[in-house]
């Protein structure tokens, strides 16, 4: 992997298959997806589906303690008794954390609607104004994965079958994947770093090497 700094307009461009804005690398493939939720098809499996729950930030493990109060009555029996028996959360490596999940793989945090969808139980208090943390800054990026090595965090886009769908309908509609995630890629890393990213976006569209998007919402 080869980096070409730019320090005028704080972008790095990428002769490899990494790229840097300011100091967070970027992998290739995340200018090069288009992306747009699909609930409908995927029932928001992603809120169940894995080997263990939602990454945490170290300081949100202590949000989610707090949150559980004005949480509980909303979540599923099952999911009420292990965060009263264990916490919301686990340690799943040497300074990881992630949220727990009752034995069925689900989130401790998912709750279904009438349609059987699955939904944040977080993020929907988020919505009607109940509580102020929107979710996990991890859920909010999916399908972004960040990675630490060597002092360095790397935005990764993984790339899985159960967003098939979500993929097909982001090419059909003309939406990025970095105009998706938006708003969680502004909260994680500012908006003026987000406005960098996307500029070096416009310049790899102009070349031809990421997707044309119009930003709009899914169709």
């Amino acid at each position: 992997m080869r980096c070409i700094v730019d320090n005028a307009c704080a972008a790095s461009y990428v002769t490899g298959i990494m790229f840097a804005v300011d100091h967070i690398l970027v992998s290739e493939s995340v200018l090069q997806a288009s992306f747009a939720c699909q609930l409908q098809v995927c029932q928001g499996a992603c809120c169940v589906q894995g080997e263990s729950g939602a990454p945490l930030e170290p300081g949100e493990r202590f949000v989610l303690e707090a949150l559980v109060p004005a949480l509980r009555p909303a979540l599923r029996p099952e999911a009420q008794r292990l965060i009263d028996e264990r916490g919301p959360w686990e340690k799943v490596g040497a300074d990881r954390y992630a949220v727990r999940c009752t034995a069925d793989g689900a989130c401790v945090f998912a709750v279904y609607d009438p349609a059987g969808i699955v939904r944040c139980a977080i993020q929907q208090a988020y919505v009607q104004g109940h509580i102020d943390f929107p979710k996990p800054i991890s859920c909010h990026l999916y399908p972004l994965r960040v990675e630490r090595r060597h002092g360095l965090e790397i935005l990764h886009y993984e790339k899985i079958p159960l967003c098939d769908a979500a993929r097909a309908h982001g090419t059909r509609c003309g939406i990025a994947l970095i105009d998706f995630l938006e708003a969680p890629l502004v909260r994680r890393y500012g908006r003026a770093w987000y406005d960098r990213l996307r500029t070096l976006w416009m310049e790899r569209c102009q070349s031809g090497l990421a997707p044309q998007s119009d930003g709009k919402e899914p169709c």
